[in-house]
């Protein structure tokens, strides 16, 4: 990475950007950080962490776009789409179309994009053919931002996260709050991604651009929820969750939209493209990990309280 100054801009400056910013902050040199978010109070915490957030919604568009985005170097995309798919896309494309600054674009998007496949597995070439509404705003998102790789020759990346998962927000936190359940459905397994994964995968994309690439975010083992919950119990030493069969689980909509997908998404490419060698390559070790974390992190806060 070159020593120059070095500008990275997120809209949505959520869980994953917040890790990848850390990251720039701690391991690297030279990095402004700026970011978006729709609540006040992330605002302020933002920017007392040295974070220069705006607020940004479809209400709140960026002002004075020239001259804010001039010198962004690196411009991650992480908000979410609706209908009429990415909103930082409809409201400043021709903002960032134009920039000569731009070293990196990288959306954010999501291995719903391949939709229901039984059980089969995808890679980065398998037809994007959404069967959730979800999956479908994400594909026009996907579109969207690409095309202006494809007309003005803007670096846009693509990444296609599987389920999400870290400190904080994993099967650990749904189990100590009371909300995890066991459901069977026979035959449904899914990929989980890491964030520290995510972070390493666009931190090596950084260094290695390939503009109008897509790449597959996942782990190496596809497992069902039921697993992943019972493993979390084991670790957290929580007696074991009942089984509850799909049919009777009675699931809000959003959560129905999950269990309609099954596939196996193929990570091949980050791994022969980026040299990625996954530090979660399954939930097991992921769990574990995010349980280190935690207590790494309450040792921390005890030491600083004591102090």
């Amino acid at each position: 990475m070159s020593m120059k100054r070095k500008r990275l801009f997120c809209f949505g400056y959520g869980y994953t950007a917040d890790y990848l910013g850390h990251a720039l902050q701690v391991q690297q040199k030279g990095w402004t950080i700026d970011g978006t978010t729709r609540d006040e109070d992330r605002q302020r915490e933002l920017l007392a962490r040295r974070i220069r957030a705006r607020i940004f919604d479809e209400e709140h568009p960026i002002a004075d776009p020239s001259t804010f985005f001039n010198h962004i170097s690196h411009l991650l995309i992480s908000t979410p789409p609706d209908a009429n798919g990415d909103p930082a896309f409809n409201m400043h494309a021709q903002d960032l179309a134009g920039l000569k600054s731009l070293e990196w674009v990288g959306y954010l998007s999501s291995t719903s994009v391949y939709g229901d496949r039984d059980g089969a597995g995808v890679t980065e070439l398998s037809e994007v053919r959404p069967t959730s509404a979800r999956g479908s705003k994400r594909a026009l998102a996907e579109r969207q931002w690409l095309s202006l790789f494809e007309n003005y020759g803007v670096p846009v990346h693509i990444f296609r996260l599987a389920g999400i998962y870290g400190p904080g927000r994993s099967a650990l936190d749904s189990i100590r709050s009371g909300i995890a359940r066991r459901i069977d459905k026979p035959g449904h397994k899914f990929n989980r991604i890491h964030v520290d994964d995510i972070v390493q995968v666009l931190l090596k994309s950084f260094e290695n651009p390939s503009p109008g690439s897509v790449y597959n975010l996942a782990d190496d083992l596809p497992a069902s929820s039921y697993d992943v919950i019972g493993h979390a119990c084991q670790i957290l030493n929580q007696p074991l969750l009942p089984m509850i069969p799909y049919e009777e689980a009675n699931l809000a909509p959003i959560t129905l939209s999950f269990y309609s997908d099954n596939k196996h998404v193929i990570n091949n490419k980050i791994k022969s493209d980026l040299a990625i060698q996954l530090k979660y390559p399954n939930y097991r070790v992921g769990l574990e990990g995010c349980l280190q974390a935690e207590e790494f992190s309450n040792q921390q806060l005890q030491i600083k309280n004591s102090n």
